[in-house]
């Protein structure tokens, strides 16, 4: 029996009416957001998209032969694997229950029945199953007439969640509702007295939020280096030039997160951290994620087009389809993707010197390549160890491109990376240029060490298997970090005023 992989929803269920007498008929159980926290029509879409683009053109031909054709072709073309699918706890136990008690349980679905018998088989509590057949699309009122036929004009109670239920419930004895608006909930509790209310979940502004990842905006931060590096914070018109591009690309980067999360849903569920992110845990609806993402990137666009200068924009536009690039393919390519990362790093100091109009110093550039280099590295290396420490995680090592003995590898050039940018920095401490913008630059060599221990020290707690999270965050979040950069801080400022 599966579990659901989601740790953050409130998965709780309430008695709005005590059940009057025994409950021996038979109990019909929706699948769509009842038995599943997901949509599989929406779930075959995305795996579709992922897997066969190309026959994206074909959707609206299927279409027009109607809801049961299209959805026996869209699942032709794909594969889905029940057992990582995301179902509802409290609707699992709750069938467990009655099952146990000698109740015979039915799913009841408008999904393809080649996936709904594949979901029943994995569950294993249903004697039987109606669904969509490729002809006759089972919701609302054609379900109804299925279930009717399939009770024999026995009793029967009805588990589901949606508006289309609502001719069900009127027939039915009991009516069961998972995670119901209040205006469902009324309309359901006038058609049939309602049994139990299960699944609310949290609000969806809050499950939003986290899909966006706004904890992950703080890498965006980048953008800002070149203007305290060139000794213009004191700009006013810079400085809002800058703070406008740290907005735009965090709108940017939460858009394509959600792509990339809605990409990634099967490997996602199969990670011990990623799994509860809403998507995977079908927490999130995927239309509701799919127009998230679309406003964001749009407005980000928007933004950019009307406040920032052009180049700008051919920086974000490269940002965003190296972004996709990377969650459609490159990520898959051992080596090449964690490349890839350092380059979008590298994007964002780039994009912050266009915005605010400074110059992009070649040694930064070069600094900052190396070292994103180091952390890239350093996320694929935790996220791989902490695979390798879970166990039974080859397809999550496969759908990133390596394999549990590349470790050493990782470490290695990681390691060497980061020496190597430290190396460029002393290099231009000793170059002519470091004069134009510190009149002390000798006080700059107390940095190297700094920065040198705390690229080791990031290594070190991957190594114990402590780095899990991108190393960037991680930094916006550590005290000895925050420590080390008030001294770098300082530092700077000696060898500027001095």
């Amino acid at each position: 029996m599966s579990k659901n992989p989601n740790t953050d929803a409130a998965v709780i269920s309430r008695t709005v009416v005590p059940p009057q007498g025994p409950m021996t008929g038979p109990l019909y159980v929706d699948m769509d957001g009842t038995l599943l926290a997901t949509d599989v029509l929406w779930e075959s879409l995305i795996r579709l998209l992922k897997t066969k683009p190309w026959f994206l053109l074909r959707v609206p031909l299927w279409l027009i032969k109607g809801k049961a054709f299209f959805k026996r072709q869209l699942v032709s073309q794909i594969t889905l694997n029940p057992a990582l699918l995301p179902y509802n706890e409290p609707v699992m136990a709750y069938l467990t229950r009655e099952h146990l008690g000698g109740r015979e349980l039915i799913l009841a679905t408008a999904s393809d029945k080649h996936i709904a018998v594949k979901v029943a088989n994995h569950v294993g509590l249903f004697s039987d199953v109606l669904a969509t057949d490729g002809t006759v699309n089972l919701a609302s009122h054609a379900k109804l007439s299925a279930i009717l036929q399939h009770a024999n004009g026995a009793a029967f109670d009805y588990v589901g969640n949606s508006w289309d239920d609502l001719p069900i419930w009127q027939r039915a004895s009991r009516a069961i509702l998972v995670d119901p608006s209040r205006r469902l909930l009324a309309k359901a509790s006038q058609a049939s007295p309602v049994e139990t209310v299960l699944c609310p979940r949290p609000p969806l502004l809050r499950i939003i939020r986290k899909t966006l990842r706004v904890h992950q905006w703080s890498k965006n931060a980048l953008l800002l280096v070149p203007l305290l590096l060139a000794h213009k914070v004191s700009d006013p018109e810079r400085l809002i030039s800058g703070m406008l591009a740290f907005v735009v690309f965090c709108l940017a980067a939460s858009g394509v997160y959600i792509l990339n999360d809605l990409l990634d849903l099967e490997s996602d569920r199969q990670h011990p951290s990623k799994r509860s992110r809403p998507l995977a845990a079908g927490v999130l609806p995927i239309p509701v994620a799919l127009a998230t993402a679309f406003f964001a990137i749009a407005a980000s666009l928007g933004i950019a087009l009307a406040l920032l200068p052009r180049h700008f924009i051919g920086i974000l536009l490269l940002y965003q389809v190296t972004t996709m690039a990377y969650s459609f393919v490159l990520k898959r390519i051992a080596v090449l993707d964690v490349f890839v990362l350092a380059g979008l790093y590298t994007i964002r100091v780039l994009a912050g010197a266009v915005a605010v109009d400074v110059p992009a110093s070649p040694w930064f550039l070069a600094f900052s390549t190396f070292l994103f280099l180091s952390l890239a590295l350093v996320k694929r290396y935790a996220e791989l160890r902490l695979a390798e420490q879970r166990g039974g995680t080859e397809d999550f090592l496969a759908a990133r491109g390596y394999q549990h003995g590349d470790l050493d590898l990782l470490s290695s050039v990681g390691t060497a990376s980061g020496y190597v940018a430290v190396a460029v920095f002393a290099l231009y401490i000793n170059s002519s240029d470091v004069h134009v913008l510190y009149r002390q630059p000798a006080a700059l060599w107390l940095i190297a060490p700094l920065v040198l221990y705390w690229i080791t020290r990031v290594w070190l707690l991957a190594h114990r298997g402590q780095m899990h999270s991108d190393p960037v965050v991680f930094a916006f979040t550590d005290r000895a970090s925050y420590v080390l950069a008030a001294l770098v801080a300082i530092l700077l400022m000696v060898a500027s005023l001095a």
